[in-house]
């Protein structure tokens, strides 16, 4: 067990050693804004209007709320430098100090459905409740996705945490342009994907990561915080959705490959005729329409019996890239936290945040763990749990 506890606080301080990376001089500083577009600008009606069109709270509006795409430097999975990009959403309150909330996203196949450039209310919900009840809200797209050049690390911690910090920092600048500031103290929520990327920032404002933002509060939604020890037997067993399931499976391989080597070919996990043509499907430029329906059914129809033991027995550079994403609930959080959980979650099985509020503990922090019930969104009780997470949150965050 010692052993376990001093691996995985190295796996820490490993994120955020690389969230401390500073860019190349002649690369510019990490945060620098590249550009900054102007996308919405909305009166309380509009935003009551959108959030209510996609059965999202509206409890909370308040205010106007104008939105702004921001392209800013920041740093690769492998530190080098590179761009991504966000949403900023401001409230039109006339407030010069605001309190900033990072909301970092979960799983999108497709570039443009990241906060910053979908054309969907879903993807920028989040960042609409909480600027429209007087907050600043920070979405980064992560690195790949939204107009971040190359593919996009599917569940990459380092880099998540790393793009969201950056993010903040050009949040930050941008607020300033205007003549507003944004308090140190961030609120830091996720769902799904984001669940994991915002304990990883948490974790990072924690240990003074940057000179500015410090750590105020945590809320991640529904997260896969122990795909090793919970996701992937889940989907392998039939436990999760058989779609969900497949996809889950196929981006473990072909993201994680892409950064460490789990595979020489496609072909040794990947069954006819998807090793030929699963690797440019996730490559960030299908939509879930063209790729849903180019995938099989179930993992088994995907995956070869060498695949199918690779994610139920991980070895070598898999084991140590899930150890990696599995140590996002190693660590002991000096401010207030809350999990959230819906019963019956057919994507992220409970026992991800069960594992995880055992993680927690172990290192002496008792969270709780906040059941939603069976929350629905399309006949999914995943997305349902954001929903009625984010209406939850962002009436704790306005009341702390």
């Amino acid at each position: 067990m010692k052993t376990i506890r001093k691996t995985t606080a190295a796996l820490a301080a490993a994120v955020i050693a690389l969230a401390l990376v500073p860019l190349p001089a002649s690369a510019g500083q990490r945060g620098d804004i590249v550009s900054a577009t102007r996308l919405e600008k909305l009166s309380p009606k509009q935003v009551t209007t959108a959030l209510k069109g996609d059965a999202w709270d509206t409890g909370k509006v308040r205010y106007g709320v104008e939105t702004y795409r921001l392209v800013y430097r920041t740093v690769d999975a492998t530190g080098r430098p590179t761009t991504a990009s966000g949403l900023v959403a401001l409230p039109r309150n006339g407030e010069r100090r605001l309190r900033a909330v990072s909301f970092t996203h979960g799983t999108e196949l497709y570039k443009g459905d990241a906060p910053s450039t979908t054309e969907d209310v879903w993807g920028k919900a989040p960042a609409l409740t909480y600027a429209s009840a007087g907050m600043a809200a920070v979405a980064p797209d992560y690195l790949g996705l939204g107009t971040g050049p190359g593919p996009h690390p599917w569940m990459d911690v380092p880099s998540e945490t790393t793009a969201s910090l950056d993010m903040l920092r050009a949040a930050r600048a941008f607020a300033a342009g205007s003549g507003r500031t944004l308090e140190r103290g961030v609120l830091v929520t996720g769902f799904s994907q984001g669940a994991s990327a915002a304990l990883g920032l948490a974790r990072a404002l924690q240990s003074d990561a940057d000179p500015w933002f410090r750590l105020r509060a945590v809320a991640p939604v529904s997260g896969g915080y122990a795909f090793r020890k919970a996701e992937l037997p889940a989907l392998l067993k039939g436990q999760t959705d058989p779609k969900a399931g497949v996809i889950y499976a196929a981006l473990t391989f072909v993201a994680f490959n892409r950064l460490h080597h789990v595979y020489d070919s496609p072909g040794e996990v990947f069954r006819a005729p998807y090793d030929q043509k699963i690797e440019k499907l996730l490559d960030g430029t299908h939509t879930g329409r063209e790729i849903v329906p180019a995938t099989p059914n179930t993992v088994d129809d995907l995956l070869t019996p060498r695949g199918r033991a690779a994610l139920a027995h991980p070895t070598g550079a898999l084991a140590a890239a899930l150890r990696v994403a599995d140590s996002v609930c190693s660590w002991t959080p000096k401010a207030p936290i809350r999990l959230y959980l819906a019963k019956g979650d057919e994507q992220a099985v409970t026992a991800n945040s069960r594992v995880c509020r055992a993680d927690f503990r172990s290192h002496g922090a008792d969270v709780p763990l906040l059941d939603l019930g069976t929350p629905d969104y399309g006949g999914s009780r995943h997305l349902g749990s954001h929903q009625k997470a984010t209406a939850s949150i962002v009436r704790w965050f306005a009341s702390l």
